[in-house]
């Protein structure tokens, strides 16, 4: 995924917010940031943050980049911001989505005789990608609507222009995108935790395919919304940082009532300890504390100087090596304790098992109650997200070993009330070695939320999209969905 963030001010630079705004996108990605300004033309830079921090890099650079408009990014792939000269005037571009159908698109721009200049892991850079195909419009506006229309999953972006920022979410609104004020500045966030210290206030969530300019005066909508909507509901169990809300509803408070549910189902256990997995987990865990009664401690805790999510580094080995070095076991808080351990989800499970569960036993503990805060992943995200393949997941695993091969119809193992799902479950537990496995119910996550089902992206989980019908489950390989 992608964070994206865009300043502009009435009263001169606007530097300081656009470093700081967009350095609090920096649970979103790990390895490039990038910032672009419009002063006296158009100044851009890119570093690789895989190694260091947003702000350490980008500190030097937004001293001496003045403008008084500017993008930045923080993205787990692709460089970013893109240059383009184009037909209908210079802009820069950030971008936040995933495009499944990168490869087909480019063979098809590349036939028409437009290249491509910047590369990402052998295949073409999407933010250039989603660049080229908006240069195919009439002006900026058609531009984002053609491109709207051919691209398979979601785009969100910022456009940097003379004469402001073009705002654009995507058309189903699976990313978010809100316009934020102070007194002389204007912003634009895909995360409102950007907003408190630097002084803003949430002035308009964009609405699904909404198109806003945002100039020194304030926004002016160039394309109105829609209100068929389908937001990622995992922003506000796992992606989104627990200060931001989406949609006027808190990431924080969700997961505290995912953590109160899934207390609600465990009146048949004794737990001595309740615990979060570091950081994203920590909501539930307090949720469930609160509920059960039982007190809150912390056996793991995260080296929070040196590490970062081990969800976004794009490589297995350098997702285990900080799964591993992060999370510290308290042998104090563990030994002789029956541990309830509240995480955000399951994906693949091998970090859960290697890295925290036998943490824990390894330091003496008595029992460990694993309690993911979602249901089980069945689908490879199509729109937002980084799980890379079908057989990656754990209760994919789970299935192919109870059927003995692969299937395409997994409805019964999707449907918490069937003897199919309990045998999936009891698989995914033994494999993790837990003493307990239970996952949080479709209807309870939707219930935090609370938001309509249908105005929610549950394809994860289900496989279908809620104003599409059941969406075909798409077994892709990883070199053909490229998130940006």
């Amino acid at each position: 995924m992608s964070g994206i963030f865009g300043a502009i001010s009435r009263k001169g630079d606007c530097g300081n917010t656009l470093l700081y705004g967009t350095d609090y996108h920096s649970h979103m990605g790990t390895q490039f940031g990038g910032i672009a300004v419009f002063g006296e033309g158009f100044h851009r830079q890119i570093h690789d943050i895989s190694q260091s921090q947003f702000k350490s890099k980008f500190y030097e650079d937004c001293k001496r980049m003045k403008g008084d408009k500017g993008i930045g990014v923080i993205s787990d792939s692709n460089e970013q911001p893109m240059f383009l000269n184009s037909g209908f005037g210079p802009f820069c571009i950030v971008t936040s989505g995933l495009v499944e159908n990168a490869d087909e698109l480019a063979c098809t721009l590349l036939e028409k005789g437009i290249s491509f200049s910047e590369m990402c892991e052998g295949s073409v850079n999407i933010t250039e990608l989603i660049a080229k195909l908006i240069t195919t419009g009439k002006d900026l506006i058609d531009g984002i609507e053609k491109m709207f229309e051919v691209i398979e999953g979601s785009c969100s972006l910022l456009v940097l222009t003379p004469g402001g920022v073009y705002a654009a979410r995507d058309r189903r609104g699976y990313t978010p995108l809100i316009i934020g004020r102070k007194e002389d500045t204007w912003a634009i966030t895909s995360e409102t935790c950007a907003f408190p210290n630097n002084g803003f206030d949430v002035y308009k969530y964009l609405e699904p395919g909404e198109i806003v300019l945002v100039g020194e005066k304030g926004p002016v909508t160039k394309m109105p919304g829609r209100e068929d909507m389908q937001i990622c509901t995992f922003l506000w169990i796992y992606t989104g940082f627990p200060a931001s809300s989406y949609e006027g509803i808190n990431s924080e408070i969700v997961r505290e009532k995912c953590g109160r549910a899934l207390a609600r189902h465990d009146k048949d256990i004794e737990v001595d300890v309740v615990a979060g997995i570091p950081d994203s987990g920590m909501g539930h865990a307090l949720g469930y504390a609160q509920e059960s009664g039982k007190p809150l401690r912390r056996p793991l805790v995260k080296y929070t100087p040196g590490y970062g999510r081990s969800y976004t580094p794009p490589s297995q080995e350098t997702r285990d090596l900080v799964a591993t070095m992060k999370l510290i076991p308290i042998k104090d808080v563990i030994e002789g304790n029956r541990i309830v351990i509240c995480e955000d989800s399951i994906v693949r499970g091998t970090q859960l098992k290697n890295f925290t569960v036998r943490k824990l036993w390894n330091a003496g503990a008595k029992e460990v109650h694993a309690r993911p805060a979602c249901p089980p992943l069945m689908f490879p995200c199509r729109f937002c997200l980084s799980t890379r393949s079908i057989d990656e997941l754990a209760a994919r695993k789970a299935i192919r070993d109870i059927e003995g091969h692969d299937i395409e119809d997994v409805s019964e193992y999707v449907d918490h009330t069937t003897d199919k799902y309990a045998r999936m479950i009891e698989w995914i537990r033994k494999d993790i070695d837990v003493t307990t496995l239970r996952y949080q119910t479709l209807e309870d996550m939707v219930e935090a939320v609370g938001l309509p089902e249908e105005r929610l992206c549950t394809y994860c989980w289900t496989g279908r999209c809620p104003s599409a019908g059941k969406a075909p489950a798409r077994e892709t390989a990883a070199s053909s969905i490229r998130t940006v």
